[in-house]
């Protein structure tokens, strides 16, 4: 899993772009449109540069080729990079209207699907030139659109996971103890990249107290013997991501430790065997939070038991109360239930599974077990 994946093809881009088209078409939607960002890579292969105020835009709409708007002096990278030839680019110049450029490639009403992090101000300026348009976020109109990997995608996400798995061993045989959290931290952010990972999205060490954060940020505290330690890490490998946590014990855990290590570690696993196609993401939340509260720590679990995964490290479906999506084969998301303690200590263990045709596969493979670190 370690290699470099098989690159993606034009007809992987081109079926991407008329799948959200289509799906765009089904919601009730004129169309989609895709500002730089994850959805603009996974539909195109085309990553702009990060820090630009000048409009680029893909416009997909059913029946209709793909354009894709780009600044005139960004059009060669963008024709290099772009990874579908049924995709036309139109370039636009500095010094003239974007959005009076754009706007004849769109219908003059209904109502478009927009990527989540678009500009405000292109928004504006589109519906300055459009003023029957209205403006709805991919995530709400479109959840499920990168929902379901195939088979390329899923390559990628087991050679992140068993990239992450990778760093967590070695992890396990440095010091802890005397050390600061930011040096742990520094510590596994660096094996990730070992591990061939471009980009650490996070490095959670909670150590003590501070494991009672779920999102805790790596400190200055020091590492003492007798802390439990929460290490949530992730980022992206071939440009998909990994995501994983396991909770650590410096020297031999007390027997309530123990304990709740162990209610977390089952509660994991029944939410795990739950997964299967035809189920509901809500009922992957269900099972983990029932058995925690069954076990007395319902109100110490304080967030939703997993999120998706993919070109980005947090993205739909989510496995929480309400959201009713069936599982389908090929999603992948994160099942990570966790008990805390305020003042005391955390525990959070963490898995990235895919939905089979017949069940669920984890992706990562380190033991669940509490370790005992130096």
């Amino acid at each position: 899993m370690t290699g470099i994946p098989t690159p993606f093809t034009a007809d992987d881009y081109t079926a991407r772009m008329e799948r959200a088209a289509q799906a765009a078409d089904g919601a009730g939607l004129a169309g989609v449109l895709v500002a730089p960002g994850p959805d603009l890579v996974w539909l195109t292969g085309y990553a702009p540069p990060a820090a630009t105020e000048r409009l680029t835009l893909l416009v997909l709409a059913a029946g209709r080729d793909p354009v894709l708007v780009v600044p005139t002096l960004e059009a060669p990278d963008a024709e290099k990079a772009v990874g579908a030839p049924a995709l036309t680019l139109r370039d636009w110049t500095d010094g003239t209207d974007p959005y009076a450029a754009t706007a004849p490639l769109l219908q003059a009403s209904g109502r478009f699907g927009v990527s989540d992090n678009a500009w405000a101000l292109h928004l504006l300026g589109l519906q300055k030139q459009l003023p029957g348009t209205s403006y709805v976020s991919l995530t709400e109109a479109l959840p499920m659109l990168r929902a379901v990997k195939d088979a390329a995608e899923l390559e990628r996400l087991a050679a992140a996971g068993a990239a992450a798995d990778e760093a967590y061993g070695e992890i396990l045989e440095v010091a802890f103890a005397g050390r600061r959290e930011s040096d742990v931290a520094r510590d596994l952010a660096g094996l990730l990249r070992r591990s061939g990972h471009e980009q650490v999205d996070f490095t959670v060490v909670g150590s003590g107290p501070n494991g009672a954060d779920p999102h805790h940020e790596a400190g200055e505290r020091v590492i003492e013997h007798g802390d439990t330690v929460v290490l949530d890490f992730g980022g992206l490998k071939h440009g998909y991501g990994s995501d994983t946590s396991r909770t650590v014990h410096v020297g031999e855990p007390t027997a309530e430790e123990q304990r709740v290590h162990d209610i977390v570690r089952a509660a994991q696993q029944a939410a795990c065997e739950a997964v299967r196609p035809g189920v509901a993401c809500q009922e992957i939340d269900r099972v983990a939070r029932a058995y925690i509260t069954g076990a007395g720590y319902g109100d110490r679990f304080i967030h939703r038991t997993g999120h998706g995964i993919g070109v980005t490290t947090h993205e739909p479906p989510y496995m929480i109360e309400g959201e009713e999506q069936p599982l389908v084969p090929g999603m992948c998301f994160s099942v990570e239930p966790g008990i805390y303690l305020p003042g005391r200590f955390g525990v959070r263990i963490e898995d990235i599974v895919t939905v089979t045709g017949d069940g669920g596969r984890r992706l990562n493979r380190t033991p669940r077990e509490m370790a005992v670190v130096d």
